[in-house]
């Protein structure tokens, strides 16, 4: 039985959302905005982002209210709306895509750590591999203690990297000039010879860049069973959702206000660095790169969190196998946890022969995380329909927002996209087999072997195109 001391709070909650979405990619956003697109369409960028993922936000609350036996509901809500199958594809494209967000957090902290100490270089060096490691098992180590430490270590870790980002967000209102946030508005005037393109060009590219960034939005649902009281799962996921969505518009709005659209473009990495550097000198740098540090640690102990949590209850819902439920006398699912440091520790000493087989792994995890949120929006919906919702309520309508938008991610993606995320999910099969023979279950029902064999199909054209995907 689990002690109320391991139990977690609103805050911590909110903490672990926070922290698993505000990793080194806000400090670069900036200018992966200003290549796609002016600050019009920026804005219009967010405004429809921030109401695609907030109905999927509102889903999740929604559907954590109503079916508060379901815990894990990033997958739970897959499986119990769609099959064990669809269930098990969704909790192993989730843990892939963490794990190996792991191993791109343990190369990105050395290499950010480099700008102090050019021994790490690009972080995949000798020293830095070894460095990774070392705090790879300094944070198992550290997490096997009890999910309320590791919880309130993630709280101060992200109060620490939101200070940096508080400091910009002021010093770029201080320095804001109209003149440059205005011209060419809406990107449609020739810079370097070369215009933007049109406004739906635009806005397209815009979108696309935003599909990532809030990957994390779902970590108050992971821990639902292991908060202390259940009303805040769904408060910390809206509170947690609303907090990244205003820091990311003000981060990326507000900087076309200090540098036009072309400068920020062709910023070097970190950008927000180079944006701070220009508005009060040199302190400007060291200060962002502080906070890319300190950021990187932070999302690197909530996804550790994330996905330690997500296979402990995957193994209780009989969809992972029996090993990943050991729990230690902290309440901590200490196999969970080493099985998936493991993992992520063979991937980065796996730098030290080759980064390829990493490449090709990060295209395949970023691909897998729209099928858990589509089966959110869709169960949403399954939900609203069988308590037979008015369709002008607030469930259904977010609902039906919610999958509208995960369908035009996914169809704007294009055809490459599916082939990755079934790349990523067949292998997870033989799993899934073994798995369902040890508990004396059929393996597939008869629509789950229709839907197996399209994936081989699809398998095996993703296979086929291999040497175009690694080159993507």
């Amino acid at each position: 039985m689990e002690s109320s001391e391991n139990k977690i709070g609103l805050f911590p909650l909110v903490g672990i959302i926070i922290g698993a979405i505000v990793g080194a990619g806000i400090f670069n956003l900036m200018k992966e905005m200003a290549s796609t697109a002016s600050v019009g369409v920026t804005i219009i960028g967010w405004i429809i982002a921030g109401t695609g993922m907030g109905s999927l936000a509102l889903c999740m609350e929604s559907l954590n209210s109503k079916r508060p036996d379901l815990n894990a509901g990033i997958f739970s809500y897959a499986q119990e709306g769609f099959g064990d199958y669809i269930g098990f594809n969704s909790i192993w494209g989730y843990w892939v895509s963490v794990i190996i967000g792991n191993v791109a957090f343990g190369t990105l902290l050395f290499s950010a750590l480099g700008y102090f100490f050019p021994v790490f270089g690009n972080g995949q060096n000798i020293a830095s591999i070894i460095g990774a490691s070392i705090m790879l098992w300094v944070l198992h180590f550290m997490i096997i203690r009890g999910l309320d430490k590791a919880a309130l270590l993630n709280a101060v870790v992200m109060v620490a990297k939101l200070v940096p980002i508080s400091i910009f967000i002021i010093c770029i209102i201080a320095g804001f000039n109209k003149q440059i946030f205005f011209h060419d508005f809406w990107g449609t005037l020739a810079s370097n010879g070369q215009a933007s393109g049109s406004i739906m060009t635009q806005l397209k590219g815009t979108v696309l860049a935003t599909v990532w960034v809030f990957i994390g939005v779902e970590g108050a649902v992971v821990f639902s069973g292991r908060a202390k009281k259940r009303s805040d799962v769904g408060k910390a996921t809206i509170l947690g959702f609303g907090a990244v969505a205003l820091i990311y518009a003000a981060v990326t709005v507000l900087s076309f206000g200090v540098m036009t659209q072309d400068q920020l473009r062709h910023l070097p990495n970190p950008a927000m660095a180079y944006v701070l550097e220009h508005v009060i000198g040199k302190p400007g740098a060291i200060l962002v790169n502080l906070g890319v540090i300190i950021a990187i640690f932070g999302a690197w102990i909530a996804n550790t969190l994330l996905a330690e949590e997500v296979a402990y209850q995957a193994s209780l819902k009989q969809l992972f196998p029996k090993v990943f439920k050991k729990e230690n006398k902290h309440d901590m699912p200490v196999n969970s946890t080493f099985i998936t440091n493991l993992i992520v520790q063979v991937l980065l000493l796996s730098f030290l022969v080759t980064d390829q087989a990493y490449s090709l792994l990060s295209k395949l995890s970023s691909a897998t995380i729209l099928l858990p949120y589509t089966c959110v929006a869709l169960y949403q919906l399954k939900v609203d329909f069988q308590t037979k919702e008015s369709p002008l309520s607030k469930n259904v309508i977010v609902g039906v927002i919610a999958t509208l938008y995960m369908f035009w991610l996914i169809y704007a993606s294009g055809i490459m996209y599916i082939v990755l995320t079934i790349l990523s999910l067949v292998p997870g099969t033989i799993m899934y087999a073994y798995v369902r023979k040890k508990y004396k279950h059929k393996v597939f029902n008869k629509y789950e072997i229709v839907i197996f064999v399209i994936f081989l199909i699809m398998f095996a054209y993703g296979v086929w195109q291999l040497p175009t995907i690694i080159k993507m």
